[in-house]
């Protein structure tokens, strides 16, 4: 992101000046293999020009005596973008950074190429950092707060490198400014990073999700023979986050091996891991921390599991709405068993699964 660095020039395509520097438009490749397009006065760029990075990133601006000045566009190589501003080709002044798919991941300060100050730091999720960065650029330290996605439910605290370490419940309770105020509730529980491992769940079990408790509760399921369910608290828009599914992590060939009735709690996390609710803290009375995994199938269902960087659980998934839900609706996911033949025995699903999924055909095809 610096354009300043020493370069030493290889090739000279375009007019030269009496001295043979460039001068006018050329284009000008270095040894190290970046190249540099725009424009010289006598040897110094100056004017409009672009930087094309030997790793793929570039950078484009305007320079002034050989270096950028004002508003400068970086593109990381795989396509995320840094928007900022640069003084004397270095980044000093506000910025912001977007990922490859157009998402905001950061919003602040920086001085001499370094974050700084008060900043933003986003999820894809829709949950977000903000704080005070320090010298390092890292957001650590003890008024730092972690954002939910709905804006309004904060975890305030110490934090080191955005990772939480303590903090306490706040609320929100003004967003007109780029510095956030919060209301912290003095006497909230305390909460701290508390990733799963293969064999622990959680430190703290019986401790809820201050979001989650505000968008989904547990009741008997109105699915026959589905046992508990999982239900909206209130209203709820299109892509809300209504719950959060985090457990033990075991992997893939694991679950493979075992008998289906171990695995009425997973879900795949990614290629290495399952997130996994075993007995008995698949009742609530044992683990209450989050409740994702009370959501029962459907195959027209309400709701999608997508990732979330969790501030106390780490990556897990969370239940997202597909459609507005209302109050007291229950909430469905698609569980998304592979329907086709693996074997003399049919598809490698759960009995209940085969009968649901047959009476779904069924109930289609007279339908149509």
């Amino acid at each position: 992101m610096d354009s300043d660095d020493e370069q030493v020039e290889e090739v000279v395509e375009g007019p030269l000046d009496e001295d043979d520097q460039p001068h006018g438009f050329c284009k000008v490749t270095y040894s190290s293999t970046d190249r540099f397009e725009g424009h010289f006065v006598h040897g110094e760029k100056h004017g409009k020009g672009k930087f094309f990075f030997f790793d793929g990133s570039t950078l484009e601006g305007f320079y002034v005596d050989d270096a950028l000045q004002g508003q400068g566009l970086y593109t990381y190589e795989d396509g995320g973008v840094l928007h900022g501003t640069y003084v004397d080709g270095e980044l000093n002044g506000p910025a912001q950074e977007l990922d490859s798919e157009g998402h905001l991941v950061f919003k602040g300060q920086y001085k001499d190429n370094s974050r700084h100050g008060t900043c933003w730091v986003y999820h894809p999720d829709g949950g977000c950092v903000f704080g005070q960065v320090n010298e390092d650029g890292e957001m650590t330290g003890d008024s730092v707060a972690y954002i939910y996605p709905d804006g309004l439910t904060a975890l305030f605290g110490t934090f080191v490198d955005g990772e939480l370490i303590q903090a306490r419940l706040a609320n929100v309770i003004s967003t007109e400014t780029e510095r956030p105020r919060f209301e912290i509730s003095p006497n909230s529980a305390i909460y701290s990073y508390d990733k799963s491992t293969s064999t622990c769940l959680a430190t703290h079990t019986l401790l809820p999700d201050p979001y989650e408790s505000t968008k989904a509760f547990v009741a008997e399921s109105l699915i026959k023979g589905a046992g508990e369910g999982l239900f909206a608290k209130t209203h709820a828009e299109r892509d809300t986050v209504v719950a959060f599914y985090n457990g033990i992590r075991i992997t893939h060939s694991e679950v493979d091996s075992r008998d289906w009735a171990m695995n009425g709690n997973t879900i795949s996390l990614d290629e290495d891991t399952v997130i996994d609710v075993p007995q008995p803290f698949d009742q609530t009375e044992r683990y209450c921390a989050s409740l994702g995994h009370k959501a029962n199938h459907s195959f027209t269902p309400n709701c999608k599991y997508d990732p979330f960087v969790h501030p106390r659980f780490g990556p897990i998934k969370c239940i997202r709405t597909l459609r507005a839900v209302q109050k007291d609706e229950e909430l469905t996911v698609a569980y998304g068993y592979n329907h086709e033949p693996s074997g003399k025995n049919g598809p490698e699903v759960p009995d209940w699964y085969k009968r649901e999924l047959d009476l779904f055909r069924q109930t289609t095809s007279t339908d149509h």
